[in-house]
Parts: structure tokens; C-alpha cells; sequence
């Protein structure tokens, strides 16, 4: 009998130590090493990709953001604000989700089949949209110039970028919208246009974030 309860108290003791041991190295000395690494050689990925602007973090280059204007009275969806550029839909967050405006609570696509008649209508009354939104004087969007990215939602929903195609399309709206020169908004394009990752990997796209943030400081100089 007390030999079985020496043996007892003795393995409790080392389950109990082992357990302590464990905590301290994967709960606290492991985190604090990974965390020192990421900081001293990526502090940028590991505080978030954050993007600033006029000295404050406005967002994250890694997700994206919707450019709306106030919401209407008995409206559940606000209308897109046009003197920006916008990004991909994110019909994976829509209304019966929890998360329907980007708000990082959760991410997700529509898992709608390519034949699905709901996902079918969203790419219709998405492309009609682009197109009366982007259709200015002088300049008349047809249905084949819309891109499938101005119409479709990526796997997360967040998707911060847009292709340069959706980007140039936007340009004559964005240009009108502002008073500015067609010629400057290209240019704005065009410089935030980034190529495929070491050249070969993924596709040419331009970040809507920080396009925006250069399209506001454009507009103030005016």
C-alpha cells in the first residue's frame, strides 16, 4: 500500500514538473524567441503589413477595404464611394455572414459552383454595375472590357489587390469624379502596379489601399 502510493505521488510529481517544463518552453521562452526573430528581421510582416498615411495606420497592405459612403437611412448596404478606386467584391461575406463589411471577424468565399444560378446572377448585376459606374463622358465601358477580378470575389473575401486591367478600367471614373487629368490617374496606375512575385509567380496587380492613399495626397495638391 504505500508503496503504491509513493509511486503514485512520485509519477504525479514527474507529470507535474514535466508539465511546468513544458508550459515554460513552448507557453513563454518559445514565443518570446519567435517573436525577437520576426521583430529584429521582419518587423513589418510580423506588426501586420501595416500601411500608413499622414502619420497614422490606415490599414493593412494584406487585406482589403471597402470605399463607401455613409450609410443611407434603411439601407443595409452602403453604395460605393466613385472618386475611388474599389476593389474585388467580397460576395463570401455577404449579408448572412458575420462579417459583411470587412471587419476581420472572419474571411471566406461564396463556395457557389461555377453553374450556380445565385452566383451566376451576382457576376451579372456585378459586371452591369462596373459598367454603368465606369461609363463616363467620353468614355464608354463595354461588357467584354470588364475583367473577371471587377466581378468576382477571391477565396478569403479579402483580397486587397485588383489587376492592373480593373485598375485602367477605373482610371476614367476615378479621373472624372476627382477633376483630374486622365493622364495623372494612369499614372498612378501604372505606378502602383506591381509585377508577378521573382518574376514568375502569381499575376501583375496593383494594391487598392495604397493607390488610394497616393490618389488622396494627387487630389490635394490640386
Amino acid at each position: 500500500m504505500n508503496n503504491s502510493v509513493t509511486n503514485t505521488a512520485r509519477l504525479l510529481g514527474a507529470g507535474l514538473r514535466a508539465l511546468l517544463v513544458l508550459t515554460l518552453v513552448t507557453g513563454v521562452v518559445y514565443p518570446l524567441v519567435v517573436t525577437g526573430i520576426a521583430q529584429g528581421l521582419f518587423p513589418d510582416k510580423a506588426n501586420g503589413s501595416e500601411v500608413t498615411a499622414d502619420g497614422k495606420v490606415v490599414g493593412s497592405s494584406l487585406i482589403g477595404q471597402s470605399y463607401n459612403l455613409p450609410l443611407n437611412k434603411g439601407r443595409q448596404i452602403p453604395d460605393a464611394d466613385l472618386k475611388w478606386f474599389q476593389g474585388r467584391p467580397a460576395n463570401g461575406l455577404g449579408p448572412n455572414s458575420v462579417n459583411t463589411r470587412y471587419q476581420l471577424i472572419l474571411s471566406g468565399a461564396t463556395n457557389l459552383s461555377a453553374d450556380n444560378t445565385d452566383l451566376i446572377k451576382q457576376v451579372e448585376d456585378a459586371k452591369a454595375a462596373v459598367v454603368e459606374d465606369n461609363s463616363v463622358p467620353g468614355y464608354t465601358v463595354q461588357p467584354s472590357d470588364v475583367p473577371a477580378d471587377a466581378v468576382t470575389s477571391s477565396g478569403s473575401g479579402l483580397d486587397p489587390d485588383i489587376s492592373p486591367a480593373y485598375a485602367a478600367l477605373q482610371a476614367h471614373r476615378v479621373a472624372a469624379k476627382n477633376d483630374l487629368p486622365l493622364a495623372q490617374v494612369a499614372r498612378l496606375v501604372k505606378d502602383h502596379t506591381e509585377g508577378r512575385t521573382l518574376g514568375f509567380m502569381g499575376e501583375p496587380r496593383v494594391n487598392v489601399l495604397e493607390l488610394n492613399i497616393a490618389l488622396q495626397h494627387l487630389t490635394a495638391k490640386q
